[in-house]
């Protein structure tokens, strides 16, 4: 019999099992346009259900709009896997997206004008229900323009659909080798120290145990393929050793062919395929018997799905084998690898792979670009940038082997400018296309209702600590979060959290007890190729990133650091988003709370650098949409000295917080959100500072913990009063911080009507 291919005697033999291979064009604009489809197609039901629009006549065209939103939703399904799309498909793409948000915009202000009992009694103002309803016929034309320009042009075909949905993401193969290869590179540096801890981790020597999965986890480019191979090439004790790629749309019985001969050469295939009838199950079989007794080593490497692993460990691996064989598996999903077990019972090996050190990425960069030690030593402008590239690049290799190339045939003095233009080259310089490419390889690979979310995160500088509650609870006011059955809007936007540190999309900073993510961050090669995604989407309009703001983009989220002075010629009228991290705007840019943002969804003012203002907030219940209004300021603090009565008019408000006002004693106004989840509004006092040694009120989970109260005497109490009819908040979860001195018994009492709180937060006088 031939000798078998192994790694100890013979080129390691790397076969990519996959149906296509191609360049990726345009992924963006489908992905997101698809995406936005969701959310629109629910805000069509929901609007369609409601019996105002069989009041305006307009039921029969809500209903239209729906079912061709989900007829584009299915063509855009299939144009995301189709590997070239030509100009007229992106167009389409984004037609489909603007007319997404507009539909949104539009069914969005007609719930928001019959939430109101008081509305709904009067049939809404005259004028109001003709605008609207001949807004909705608009769409409805608009529609079936957009729809027919699908046929029209012949952009995706009815029969490439099913072909499509089966194919897709295989195009995507050849970007994954890409940027395994150019990693290569970096394994002359640092790659000793790691390579020893996942081979004591494999424990070779454990010749007698049961067969044992080993995963190897990290974000793309971070040289997870690097090190498994030299791992691979180096093991010697096996009887038989396979290297397999597992594409994202591997065919079956290509895959168990490249086994058999990778395992046990191509003598052992000929036989195996000189059968009349070659079945999957005829090869499995062959396969399951021959392991059986074997030590084997089995690489599958960069799996991205946990039916691909499923289907391999049934059909491949034989259920016992006590010969201490190891399969190794790659993987950026951290979940995924915690589910891959042999056994139900058996846990599988994990080992996070780590970003390069300091020292070892600066080393990097110095054989990359062709420069020594001593050169940095006697420059110090070429000391400081490369301590800055070597920041940005957060340890990745595959970063600092792309922006390493870009500088090796630069003069020093021009490392500073082509650092700067980062950001923006990525959208043209081919040089980093494998940087860009490992990132979007991702992007493209999450589910449509994580996409939205995973781009949010560029609304938040360089560098940023962003915590979880924050995030969720901004999520879910941008609607998101999609929730079944009985789960909680919360438990769902957590698990979306929680799915992207999985995916190693975002790094986790701050870490409870618990083990549960408080907080994280996002690197900032993923940012910098976010915001260019972002940019092509109009998704994002911030002042760090110097390509957005164009005069007449119609951009839905805003984020802008130090005072900022936009283009002339902004709509802010489609804004859904206001996040300030610096100064107050200066004009021509609207003040904070102005009508002119009038289909805002969610006000963060939390990080501004400016004191907010009693004026900033009177004209808040102006802005019908609002979801989430954060005014509570950490640096400058809050002059609010009360909530306005008008507060009551935003009938949607999920989340509302005023923490480190003046605010005394909310107004009965607020018993009338009856949609508000979280209220939290401490105000300023002797607890207020944040390094204050005395101990926070208490919370209280209702559920779990007995309650317990702060009786310390203190001069300026936390809490605030809050009113009688504080009962008919259902839906509220948090509530923080109620003076119970000063609150009514009965107020006091309409507490313990509140059946979902789950943490309160009080205090005595």
């Amino acid at each position: 019999s031939s000798t078998p291919p192994g790694p100890a005697n013979s080129t390691v033999r790397e076969r990519v099992i996959s149906k296509h291979a191609g360049r990726d064009h345009g992924h963006g604009a489908v992905s997101m346009a698809e995406s936005l489809l969701v959310s629109a197609i629910g805000k069509a039901a929901s609007a369609a259900t409601n019996k105002m629009s069989l009041v305006m006549g307009v039921r029969k065209d809500i209903w239209f709009i729906k079912d061709e939103l989900e007829t584009m939703q299915a063509f855009l399904v299939a144009a995301e896997a189709m590997k070239e799309k030509d100009v007229l498909l992106k167009v389409w793409a984004k037609q489909v997206r603007d007319l997404s948000y507009n539909i949104e915009d539009c069914l969005g202000e007609f719930m928001v004008h019959v939430a109101s009992p008081s509305r709904l009694r009067k049939l809404m103002k005259l004028k109001d229900r003709h605008r609207i309803a001949m807004q909705i016929r608009d769409l409805k034309s608009r529609v079936e323009e957009v729809s027919s320009r699908n046929t029209r042009y012949n952009l995706i075909q009815k029969n490439q659909i099913t072909r499509a949905i089966a194919e897709r993401d295989s195009c995507m193969e050849d970007i994954r080798n890409q940027s395994a290869s150019n990693i290569d590179e970096a394994a002359l540096v640092g790659i000793s120290n790691p390579k020893q801890k996942l081979i004591r981790l494999i424990d070779v020597n454990a010749n007698n145990n049961p067969a044992q999965v080993v995963c190897v986890v990290g974000m793309g480019g971070l040289g997870k393929t690097t090190i498994a191979r030299k791992v691979y090439e180096s093991m010697k004790n096996f009887s038989c050793c396979a290297w397999i790629t597992v594409s994202q749309s591997f065919v079956r019985m290509e895959l168990l062919k490249l086994l058999i001969r990778e395992l046990f050469g191509d003598e052992a295939l000929k036989r195996q395929l000189d059968v009349k009838v070659v079945r999957e199950e005829y090869l499995a079989s062959y396969l399951r018997k021959e392991l059986l007794e074997k030590r084997y080593f089995v690489v599958l490497d960069d799996l991205w799905h946990m039916n691909d692993w499923n289907w391999i460990r049934t059909i491949v691996f034989p259920s016992s084998n006590n010969k201490g064989s190891r399969i190794m598996v790659t993987t950026r999903d951290v979940g995924l690898a915690k589910k891959c077990s042999l056994e139900p019972s058996s846990i599988p090996l994990i080992y996070q792979h780590q970003p390069l050190e300091t020292n070892d990425a600066i080393n990097l960069l110095l054989r990359k670009t062709r420069k020594s030690e001593e050169d940095m030593t006697n420059d110090e402008s070429m000391r400081k940038i490369v301590t800055k590239i070597v920041k940005k690049s957060g340890g990745l290799p595959l970063a600092i082997l792309t922006v390493g190339g870009m500088l090796a045939t630069k003069a020093i003095d021009q490392w500073q400018m082509i650092y700067d233009q980062i950001p923006l080259e990525l959208d043209s310089n081919e040089n980093l296309e494998p940087m860009k490419r490992m990132v979007t390889l991702s992007y493209n690979h999450l589910p449509s209702h994580l996409k939205s979310c995973f781009l949010y995160l560029s609304i938040f500088p360089e560098d940023f600590k962003i915590k979880r509650r924050r995030l969720v609870e901004r999520w879910i006011a941008e609607g998101f979060i999609i929730t079944t059955g009985k789960s909680r809007a919360e438990e769902v936007g957590n698990s979306y959290f929680d799915e992207l540190i999985n995916r190693s999309l975002i790094q986790s900073v701050k870490v409870n007890i618990e083990g549960t993510v408080k907080s994280c961050r996002v690197h900032d090669i993923i940012r910098d190729v976010m915001l260019s995604i972002c940019r092509d989407e109009n998704f994002v309009c911030s002042t760090w990133d110097k390509a957005t703001g164009v005069a007449g983009d119609n951009f839905r989220h805003v984020a802008y650091e130090g005072s900022w002075c936009p283009n002339k010629g902004l709509d802010w009228s489609h804004v859904r988003s206001l996040t300030v991290f610096g100064e107050r705007p200066i004009k021509p840019a609207p003040s904070v709370c102005s009508p002119d943002f009038r289909m805002l969804r969610v006000l963060d003012l939390y990080d501004a650098s400016f004191e907010i203002t009693q004026k900033d907030i009177n004209t808040i219940g102006s802005l019908l949409h609002l979801k989430y209004v954060n005014v509570g300021s950490s640096y400058a603090g809050s002059d609010i000295q009360k909530l306005p009565r008008s507060i009551g008019k935003l009938h949607g408000l999920l989340s509302l917080d005023i923490t480190g006002g003046y605010v005394t004693s909310l107004p009965t106004d607020i018993t009338k959100l009856q949609s508000l989840r979280s209220l939290r509004c401490s105000k300023a006092g002797s607890w207020c500072s944040r390094n204050c040694c005395i101990p926070s009120p208490c919370y209280l989970d209702i559920v779990c913990l007995p309650c317990w109260f702060w009786t310390g005497g203190l001069p300026d109490s936390e809490g605030v009063r809050v009113p009688r009819g504080i009962s008919n908040l259902k839906e509220l979860e948090i509530l923080k911080v109620v003076d119970i001195e000063r609150t009514s018994r009965k107020a006091v009492e309409e507490l313990g009507e509140l059946i979902k709180l789950r943490k309160l937060s009080v205090t005595l006088g």
